[in-house]
């Protein structure tokens, strides 16, 4: 099944064969993809999923440069089909690679796409020797290198696969891995629209309209939407992470995992391992394992979050921190390891990100960092709705890191401050820290300035929130916006121990046509506690009137009043 050697950061498949590294064998991926015949297929992963090696196996395995190296793939399930045999080594593959295309503005993102097809130019010079290329074709061909005008780039891998079929009298094989990359660095950068229009040129002449292309393979972590990047790309199969297609192909099986941890004698730690590392599901096919977070306990034989601290973590930290209410108070359910229940479009319209809450949920689940716990369709149009969770205590863990990250340095001080004041009934100071806290924290929240009559809560709160339910998840229960006698309070803290003390808060922020000072929506903030009669819960779960804690946080602008 594997060779012994646990080591990380191999991604290219030849050298891992070569150097006996640590392989799983995925190699019924070429048989499968080759025998679905499909023209263009696009296969969405997470990170750190095996899609680079996956796309390296791919053109070890076709491409005539690779022609007679059957030990690469003898011992392996694909080597167990004799007519594939014959297939290996025999096909013209063109491969690149967008990963390292990060760039904080479109010339610069540009000029790094020139670089990647100069590479290939350069790889295959031969193509200049004698007459399979005419003089025009030559000159064209010398023209192509980096800093290229972008118009040039954009035909550039079309050309080569014209001149690749006419040295082998064959049609090409073309393999792009993490085609998304570019993408996503022109969204957080904002020259998006530069992109999807050269990209959109790119795809549709390497892809669309090339008749020098047998197969294409492109890998990337998102389905970008077609509108964007794809249109007109009717030959496209797309394979997200709830197709069935390849659902085994990337990834470890829980079966592939277990025998692993057996050869290496850790056979004590499934469960563990399993907690911490279980809960990916592609297609129907669940209990899939990230093979960075395996092989790096394999190699270190202890815990910890592996594959989320490999980086790529900024555009989802930015999202929820920055992100509506809807999508903090979701995130404190899950936190708390609650689902939620949504529609999910897996076509992810950058666009959409900062206005949609279904298209964070959208990206979080197509990265990995949620998984799928039951899919169902309702109403006539069939409408497909998603019960999702946190993927495992490993995403769990670096959600709470995130979080914390949020009050670091001398805000974590008062946060921490304002936290031992509310224990310790102290108001004076716990006044004294949540200014402290709100002044540094409002903008990076992106908190409203609505008046309490506003339906949309402050995202201040609901990140405020957050951070408590972080903080004191070992010792209290924190819940927002849930039902209790006649309405919905804003947020409970219950300890665990029943003899401690229990909290209410009703967050307000002045309305200057109905209040005129702060202490006038303190006064209103504490009638509404007493109308709607938030007690009920608690009340019901044990305590008496005497431990409970009702407070007043009532805002105007960066000010806050508690009381």
């Amino acid at each position: 099944m594997y060779e012994n050697r646990a080591a990380l950061g191999y991604q290219d498949f030849e050298e891992v064969r070569s150097r006996h590294i640590f392989y799983v064998d995925k190699t019924d991926f070429i048989r499968e993809w080759w025998e679905y015949a499909d023209k263009v297929t696009l296969i969405t992963r997470p990170r750190r999923f095996g899609k680079t090696l996956n796309a390296s196996m791919v053109e070890c395995f076709f491409s005539n440069q690779y022609a007679d190296r059957d030990e690469l793939f003898e011992g392996l399930s694909i080597w167990e089909h004799k007519e594939y045999r014959k297939l290996q080594g025999t096909i013209p593959v063109i491969s690149l690679s967008f990963a390292n295309i990060r760039a904080s503005d479109y010339n610069t993102m540009e000029y790094k796409i020139t670089e990647v097809i100069a590479d290939l130019y350069n790889k295959n010079e031969f193509l200049l020797d004698g007459n399979l290329l005419n003089e025009n074709e030559k000159e064209y061909y010398r023209g192509i290198k980096s800093g290229m005008e972008g118009k040039v780039a954009v035909g550039a891998v079309h050309q080569m696969s014209k001149f690749l079929g006419r040295r082998y009298d064959k049609k090409v094989i073309i393999i792009l891995d993490e085609y998304d990359t570019p993408m996503q660095e022109a969204w957080i950068s904002g020259y998006w629209n530069e992109a999807v229009s050269f990209f959109g040129g790119f795809f549709n002449a390497s892809f669309k309209t090339n008749n020098y292309l047998d197969r294409g393979l492109i890998t990337g972590i998102t389905r970008v939407a077609r509108e964007s990047m794809f249109s007109g790309m009717n030959n496209l199969e797309v394979i997200t992470t709830t197709s069935e297609k390849y659902e085994k192909a990337f990834g470890f099986t829980e079966e592939e995992v277990f025998l692993a941890l057996e050869e290496a004698g850790l056979g004590m730690e499934k469960q563990e391992v399993k907690r911490w590392y279980d809960g990916f599901t592609f297609g129907r096919q669940g209990a899939i394992y990230n093979p960075w977070s395996i092989v790096s306990f394999l190699a270190k034989k202890e815990y910890d979050t592996y594959w989320s601290n490999t980086g790529g973590n900024g555009l989802i930290n930015s999202l929820i921190q920055t992100g509506s209410s809807d999508i903090k108070q979701t995130m404190e359910g899950l936190l708390r390891g609650e689902s939620f229940e949504t529609a999910i479009d897996e076509r992810i319209v950058f666009d959409q990100l900062n206005g949609s809450p279904n298209a964070v949920w959208s990206l979080l689940l197509a990265t990995g960092y949620l998984k799928v716990l039951q899919r169902k369709q309702i109403g006539e149009r069939k409408r497909k709705v998603y019960t999702l969770t946190l993927t495992n205590m490993e995403v769990e863990t670096m959600f709470e890191d995130m979080v914390r990250g949020w009050f670091e340095g001398s805000v974590k001080v008062y946060y921490n401050e304002f936290i031992n004041a509310l224990l310790n009934d102290n108001v004076k100071k716990m006044n004294t820290f949540i200014n402290k806290v709100a002044l540094n924290t409002f903008s990076s929240f992106d908190s409203g300035k609505k008046p309490s009559g506003q339906a949309e809560p402050e995202r201040f709160y609901h990140g405020f929130v957050l951070g408590m339910v972080v903080n004191l998840a070992d010792t209290h229960k924190v819940r927002s916006n849930r039902e209790s006698g006649y309405g919905r309070y804003d947020v409970m803290i219950e300890p665990n121990d029943k003899s401690g003390k229990a909290f209410i808060f009703e967050f307000k922020v002045l309305d200057p046509d109905e209040e005129g000072t702060l202490a006038d929506t303190l006064v209103s903030a504490h009638a509404q506690i007493k109308e709607k009669r938030y007690e009920a819960e608690l009340i019901t779960e044990g305590f008496m009137p005497e431990q409970i804690r009702k407070y007043g946080f009532v805002f105007r602008g960066k000010e806050c009043l508690i009381g």
